[in-house]
C-alpha cells in the first residue's frame, strides 16, 4: 500500500490485518476468516482501538479466505495479494516427500517466490519457480486457481495490474 501512495493510517490497519488474519485457525481450518474477524474485533477492541478501525480490519480479516471473501476495501485487497502470494517450500513442515498430499508437495516444489510492486505501472507481479521434478505447473492451478483469481480482483480494487510468471513465463 506504502508503494502505491495509500495513507499511513491505511497501511498500519493493514499491517495489523495482515498480523492477525489467520488467528482463526485456533478455532479450525473451516471458516476461519469469520472466527479469525470476530476474535481479532474484539481483542482490538479490548485494547481500546476505534470503533471504526476495529470494523476495517474485521472486514479485511473476514474477507481473505477464497472461498467466501472478496475484496471489500482497500485494506482488504493487499490482505489478499500479501496471503495468496505466501507460496514456498518453507511453508512445508514435513519434509518427508512421500507423505506429501498435494497443498505440501505444491509448496516444497515452490523453490522461489517474489512479490513486486511497480509503482510506475501500477503492477503486482507474483514470479514464482517450480521445481517441475517434485511437481507439474498444472498442481499449482489446480489448488490456486481460485487463488490466482482472487488476486487479480484485489489488485483491479487497488486500481493495479496483477501478472503471474511461473518459471518465467508470463501467465497472467
Amino acid at each position: 500500500m506504502q508503494t502505491f501512495g495509500y495513507a499511513q493510517d491505511r497501511i498500519e490497519l493493514a499491517k495489523i490485518a495482515g498480523y492477525l488474519h489467520d488467528i482463526g485457525n485456533c478455532v479450525n481450518r473451516v471458516d476461519h476468516a469469520q472466527s479469525g474477524a470476530l476474535l481479532a474485533y474484539n481483542i482490538l477492541k479490548d485494547m481500546g482501538m476505534s470503533h471504526k478501525d476495529r470494523t476495517e480490519i474485521m472486514m479485511a480479516i473476514g474477507n481473505h479466505d477464497e472461498q467466501t471473501g472478496t475484496a471489500v476495501s482497500d485494506i482488504s485487497a493487499a490482505l489478499i495479494l500479501a496471503d495468496k502470494s505466501d507460496v514456498h517450500r518453507d511453508r512445508v513442515i514435513n519434509t518427508n516427500i512421500s507423505t506429501f498430499g498435494i497443498h505440501d508437495r505444491v509448496n516444497y516444489a515452490v523453490t522461489k517466490t517474489n512479490l513486486d510492486l511497480d509503482s510506475n505501472n501500477r503492477k503486482v507481479i507474483l514470479s514464482i519457480n517450480i521445481d517441475t521434478k517434485i511437481c507439474p505447473v498444472l498442481d499449482y492451478f489446480e489448488i490456486f486457481m481460485e487463488r490466482t483469481m482472487m488476486s487479480k480482483y484485489a489488485a483491479k480494487f487497488l486500481n493495479v495490474w496483477f501478472e503471474l510468471v511461473i518459471n518465467n513465463t508470463k501467465l497472467l
